[in-house]
């Protein structure tokens, strides 16, 4: 199977936004914080949960938009002339950092190698604009993002415990670019 990587263009807006952008899970990051004595700790650890759950992707419909309009790239992944994936890229240049803002692929075209495509073309956008590092965020609930940035070769670098509008867990996945 062929994955065409390209930047989006203005009418891949609509066929973005109607990818299945939702994830199943049975296991989630949970987050523990403690003070004890001046000093805070916090702990990730995998929770199995007692079932299997559909999450909903945290930016939707006109935050979804405004955040592809602020982003520096976007990219889009084609199989047979049909977007099944994309990612959005916002350059730091100060810290020489490119955060991978959104990276989603359609249900359908999961675990064929779209999301692995898209991180290289993402990485490869990055090295073109000077960029030495890269950075992912994620729910702490995807879990299956979770592994595929650790499997990916990225390493947990944060997080920010009222990241979007839910206020949900992001956790964030960090690699060198050069």
């Amino acid at each position: 199977m062929q994955i065409r990587i390209r930047p989006a263009e203005p009418e891949d807006l609509a066929p973005c936004g109607e990818l299945d952008h939702s994830y199943a899970t049975d296991r989630v990051w949970q987050m523990d914080s403690r003070r004890t004595n001046g000093t805070w700790r916090v702990v990730f650890r995998t929770v199995r949960l007692p079932r299997e759950v559909q999450v909903a992707y945290p930016r939707q419909g006109e935050d979804l938009l405004a955040g592809w309009r602020r982003r520096d790239g976007f990219i889009v992944a084609e199989i047979h002339d049909r977007v099944c994936g994309y990612a959005t890229l916002a350059r730091q240049p100060e810290h020489g950092i490119l955060w991978v803002g959104d990276l989603v692929v359609d249900r359908s075209a999961r675990r064929d190698g779209v999301g692995t495509a898209l991180l290289k073309a993402s990485a490869q956008w990055g090295c073109e604009k000077g960029m030495v590092r890269l950075t992912l965020e994620a729910q702490t609930k995807n879990h299956p993002a979770i592994q595929f940035c650790r499997s990916s070769g990225l390493t947990f670098s944060g997080y920010n415990d009222h990241y979007w509008a839910s206020e949900d867990i992001a956790v964030f996945f960090t690699g060198r670019l050069r």
